[in-house]
């Protein structure tokens, strides 16, 4: 099968197609025909081994030391299931998934196997295979963190960087629960997240940009880019400051969440924003793309046409 290979650490040209082993299921895994993956910010940081200083030794030891030891990046994907391992009951040959390999990786490439516990639901049925893939990353970090934060209904809640992956699922996320959403991203995306649901837009390239102070209950950093002493500065008393670099949280490996957010499509409360679909073959120039920081949502890379 056609893989794209990390052959080490570096900028987007390191990223070769070959030729390798297709893999075949064990008996409780599901073989996958991928015809969708993403590029993602933290696609792009794997790739060229950029993790905080105080990482790098646990990140040399699990991600390799001068190349990956997993040499097939990406870490989600749509497509259908073409075999079954024998004691595989939840899934079956030709079921249309979508499905996130966590830090295990694979999802460049034409097939892959994961085992039918991991995190992997049936394609809502109301979007396509292009919307389904961002959702089990993007989608599963917005869910996660917004849950730990413990929104409830009337809160107000300030997103910086609304208008990217992380950021146009939590929005959504949390209008769906009843917050009051001040979204911040720059001049050119205003119009796309209103389009999400966004009480207020914030222009952060203004020469005037400011955020009130003490006035939220949460504030989410959604690109690790937001100044940790503004973002205090702007909670009320008993305030949250979350970072999606930074905060831990629970349940980003629990299926039952891949569930939780097939629900939000099918209800018509979520939508992926896609910025640019390409082809396998333009996976370097998908990189590069993601490299200049300023995607809007989601971007796409077709495997299978």
């Amino acid at each position: 099968m056609k893989a794209v290979i990390c052959t080490k650490y570096g900028p987007p040209e390191v990223l070769q197609i070959q030729e390798v082993e297709k893999p075949s299921p064990g008996d409780k895994e599901i073989l996958i025909k991928i015809k969708v993956t993403t590029v993602h910010v933290g696609d792009a940081r794997i790739r060229r081994f950029d993790v905080p200083k105080s990482a790098v030794i646990p990140s040399r030891i699990y991600l390799g030391l001068f190349k990956p030891k997993r040499p097939i990046l990406g870490m989600d994907l749509a497509g259908e299931i073409e075999s079954i391992g024998k004691k595989v009951t939840k899934f079956k040959i030709g079921d249309v998934v979508f499905a996130s390999t966590g830090f295990k990786f694979g999802a460049y490439a034409e097939y892959k196997c994961l085992p039918e516990s991991g995190m992997i639901a049936l394609k809502p049925e109301n979007i396509t295979l292009e919307e389904a893939a961002p959702l089990s990353n993007g989608g599963i970090t917005a869910l996660c963190i917004l849950d730990k934060a413990g929104i409830k209904s009337g809160q107000k809640i300030l997103i910086y960087g609304a208008s990217g992956s992380v950021g146009t699922y939590a929005l959504q996320i949390a209008k769906s629960y009843g917050a009051h959403v001040s979204a911040v991203c720059s001049g050119s995306n205003l119009d796309l997240v209103k389009s999400l649901g966004a009480d207020e837009v914030i222009d952060y390239t203004t020469e005037n940009f400011k955020l009130e102070s003490h006035s939220y209950d949460l504030v989410f950093d959604a690109v690790g880019k937001l100044s940790g002493t503004m973002a205090r500065k702007s909670l009320k008393k008993k305030g949250k400051y979350l970072n999606v670099h930074t905060t831990s949280i629970r349940g980003a490996n629990n299926p039952e969440n891949m569930v939780i957010l097939k629900e939000f499509a099918e209800s018509g409360k979520l939508k992926t924003v896609i910025d640019k679909h390409y082809s396998l073959e333009q996976i370097v120039e998908a990189h590069r793309y993601v490299d200049k920081g300023h995607k809007k949502g989601n971007v796409i890379v077709t495997i299978d046409e």
